[in-house]
């Protein structure tokens, strides 16, 4: 891989990040986020794409001074395109124009999907980068697909989900538990605490690989509706036994259904990807089918599990040496497919 030095750029959502890679080795990777939109449960796209407007300048700041390097040894800018918030796109696509302009360097669009997946070449995301073909369960707020990846750019999403993506799931359900937003993290730290046997909730029954999540959370809320008719205090006083359980029964259906893409394929190499991967049930189904099925497995640092600039430098980077670049006429894009 080249030693050229590439800036990236990440705002598809509410996270503004710069990051600077060095070949595969990550220099700096900075975040701003976004807490405004806790009051609101929920990510407002106007007050998202204000704060990057506020952001942008100082996180691409501190990731050069973190770096250690001058802005003109920058060799390209990569930035995501899509898919994500139109208005918050906008801003990380306009910078990421004028820098390179002002650079005079070469400009690289980015699939924020692809690069969620492609972060598991990062230097230091694994031990071992993972072997062609693999699968990569992709899982965030926003999405949730099985992709068969057969090499860098060459990706098939076999299974996705018809409604809710899992992360939104875990935050809709975390609302009728009157947890604060995103409460995916919170129901993980709950869960640990509560028997995960204690309730059953309905888990969809679809053919192929594909996913659905809006029947778990509807299963949920009658549920819950019917216990607090009979106990006002039923969620405070089962709160722990309640994340538990639906942590289990999410984590149970996305596992199913990679176990049997896993098995039909015959691919032993298995990853995951995106804001759920960091997950810690997720991440013990992973290590379980390591021992149980001989599997191969890739689990992100943290820090490459949320929405992050590095990912996108890494992409760039890929295409830096296949001299894929974009020219300035490109605009973003709410959907972006792989």
């Amino acid at each position: 891989m080249s030693d050229s030095i590439i800036l990236g750029i990440e705002s598809s959502c509410d996270d503004t990040s710069a990051a600077i890679i060095k070949g595969n080795t990550i220099l700096s990777n900075i975040a701003a986020t976004q807490s405004i939109h806790k009051e609101y449960g929920g990510v407002v796209p106007e007050l998202a794409s204000r704060a990057h407007q506020q952001n942008i300048i100082p996180v691409v700041e501190k990731s050069v001074i973190k770096a250690n390097i001058q802005q003109n040894a920058i060799s390209a800018i990569g930035f995501t395109r899509g898919p994500g918030l139109l208005g918050s796109l906008l801003v990380g696509t306009s910078f990421a124009k004028s820098l390179a302009m002002s650079l005079d360097v070469p400009l690289i669009e980015v699939n924020h999907l692809q690069a969620h997946i492609l972060a598991h070449f990062i230097e230091d995301a694994n031990p071992m980068p993972p072997k062609f073909p693999f699968l990569c369960l992709t899982v965030s707020g926003g999405h949730t697909m099985i992709v068969l990846v057969k090499d860098y750019f060459d990706m098939e999403i076999i299974g996705k989900t018809i409604d809710d993506a899992a992360g939104e799931a875990f935050d809709k359900i975390g609302k009728i538990f009157d947890l604060d937003y995103p409460a995916g993290p919170i129901i993980d730290k709950l869960a640990k605490e509560g028997n995960p046997s204690s309730f059953t909730f309905n888990k969809p029954k679809l053919e192929n690989y594909n996913y659905s999540f809006s029947g778990i959370k509807t299963s949920v809320l009658y549920f819950i509706q019917k216990e607090v008719k009979k106990n006002p205090h039923f969620i405070q006083e089962n709160l722990n036994d309640l994340c538990a359980s639906v942590q289990k029964a999410i984590i149970e259906i996305l596992m199913n259904k990679l176990e049997k893409a896993a098995e039909e394929l015959n691919i032993q190499e298995v990853a995951i990807a995106g804001g759920v991967s960091a997950n810690s049930a997720l991440r013990k189904a992973m290590e379980d089918n390591k021992i149980k099925k001989g599997w191969n497995i890739y689990i992100p640092k943290f820090e490459y599990t949320t929405d992050n600039a590095a990912m996108i430098a890494m992409v760039a980077q890929l295409k830096f040496e296949r001299g894929e670049f974009t020219d300035l006429r490109t605009t973003a894009t709410a959907k972006y497919d792989l």
